[in-house]
């Protein structure tokens, strides 16, 4: 048997191995074994007599702990089995804390001693008080959406909420006497990673593991992540591409905005905030991955999550305050959701990687890919707007797809042109410098852009260049 979270193998005793002990005691127990190599198999020890006899004590002087020394065989070489049991309480070895953790044992400092702390007397981390922490401290446009969001998925009602914030934290069990908790600050504080080292949400577009195109680093209160998170990827991230059945159009996206969605409000809810570490989210041409630090109890599969289980919150109070807010349920069906989500759009099962302290999950998208000179006959500059095209009277592209009303389809939006999208929807009647000014780019890329968007029927002038407006197709 390899080692494992329960298990250590070390081919003769020194004293630092006190450390191993101290993890076992501070986790879920499990067995050292001197006398075995890295594979398990036994290779005696010489001094086993005097190391019964020493063994016992020193654990006890140590680590103020009682473990069970047994001397065991194999083909007829001594070796020493030592049981550690699960301690209630935190155990220290010469004032340090360690944890076992997979097959690893780490030694604890900062939040992840706080954790371990909080978790032996039945505390959660997103429990811990925060004494610098005043309802001064916090700006009003979180708890304006938690009530937002509660009223709209009936949750709670308008009764329930037409009280002031610090009650509203109340009654969400986010104040312990005279302090407010760190479930309060991660949930409606404007910058949560004052009080928790990374509270924040790390996106980047990967050209391969090795190459970062661009990135960013979202932060603001967790209660209004998801949506912030959801919009910033379907509008920087990814590329749509634009259909028409019948008079309808639709915009296909590399995956379903709900399964993204489920997977963020997953990772938010359910991670292990004593690690510092931020979530992660690495976009491709051809996948998503969303990886994130988190506590899965012990024994955990992937078939348990993949299927119906009990909902287990390592942050109670956040989960709650989630739950309240409509955003989460409170049944363990998230994963299942997402993969049914991912199935019925016509793209595989995401895939999951699952470790005693984080959590991985990956989609597979459609391409996300913008088009190039080589691809679908649509070639475009460096800005990735359509040049050299051939039109028609109607001015549409030749040699380009188009539907029974002649606008073309399935010809990808970019990110810029989102963006001037986004101006003319706010102000139909802007000029070619106003979006040039806003792009920083010049007065020429800017009518390049809005050229590419006729092209593609996504926008029509209405009037005459100097006083018309511009109209866009839906």
């Amino acid at each position: 048997m390899s080692e494992n979270q329960n298990i250590e193998y070390k081919q003769s005793w020194r004293d630092d191995y006190m450390r191993w002990i101290c993890g076992f005691a501070n986790a879920s127990g499990g067995m050292l074994y001197i006398g075995k190599d890295d594979n398990g198999k036994a290779v005696g020890l010489a001094d086993v007599k005097k190391l019964l006899e020493d063994l016992p004590n020193k654990i006890r002087q140590s680590l103020g702990i009682v473990a069970d020394v047994n001397l065991l065989q194999e083909n007829g070489l001594d070796y020493i089995g030592i049981s550690v049991p699960s301690y209630p309480n935190a155990i220290s070895y010469r004032g340090k804390y360690y944890l076992r953790s997979g097959a690893t044992n780490q030694e604890l400092t900062g939040y992840s001693l706080d954790a371990l702390l909080l978790g032996k007397y039945g505390r959660t981390y997103d429990s811990m008080p925060l004494p610098n922490l005043k309802m001064k401290d916090f700006w009003h446009d979180a708890f304006d959406l938690f009530r937002q969001k509660a009223i709209a998925s009936k949750r709670l009602t308008k009764e329930d909420l037409d009280v002031s914030d610090e009650e509203l934290l109340n009654s969400l069990q986010l104040k312990e006497n005279d302090f407010l908790t760190l479930a309060s600050a991660l949930a409606f504080h404007q910058t949560p990673q004052r009080h928790c080292l990374g509270a924040y949400i790390k996106i980047g577009y990967f050209a391969d593991d090795a190459e970062i195109l661009y990135q960013d680093e979202l932060t603001g209160a967790m209660i209004g992540m998801a949506d912030k998170v959801v919009e910033t990827i379907f509008t920087k991230y990814f590329i749509g591409l634009i259909r028409y059945e019948g008079i309808q159009r639709i915009d296909d996206y590399p995956m379903p905005r709900a399964a993204l969605r489920e997977a963020i409000l997953n990772a938010i809810v359910h991670r292990d905030y004593s690690t510092g570490n931020s979530i992660q989210i690495r976009v491709y041409d051809d996948k998503v991955i969303i990886a994130n630090d988190c506590r899965l109890p012990e024994g955990t599969t992937i078939s348990d999550l993949t299927n119906t289980h009990k909902s287990v919150a390592i942050n109670p109070l956040l989960a709650g305050t989630f739950f309240r807010s409509g955003q989460i349920e409170a049944w363990g069906r998230g994963i299942e959701r997402i993969i049914k989500l991912c199935v019925a759009d016509k793209l595989p099962e995401p895939e999951f990687f699952v470790t005693i302290r984080s959590f991985t999950i990956t989609f597979h998208t459609r391409n996300n890919k913008p088009a190039s000179a080589d691809e679908d006959n649509v070639p475009i500059n460096e800005d990735n707007v359509l040049i050299n095209v051939p039109i028609n009277e109607d001015d549409v592209p030749i040699n380009v797809l188009v539907n029974e009303d002649n606008v073309p389809i399935n010809v990808p939006v970019n990110e810029t042109e989102k963006q001037v999208l986004e101006l003319i929807k706010n102000n139909n009647a802007i000029t070619y410098d106003d979006i040039a000014i806003f792009l920083n780019k010049n007065r020429k890329t800017a009518q390049r852009i809005l050229r590419s968007l006729k092209r593609k029927g996504v926008i029509v002038r209405d009037g005459a260049n100097k006083n018309g407006v511009w109209k866009i197709i839906t």
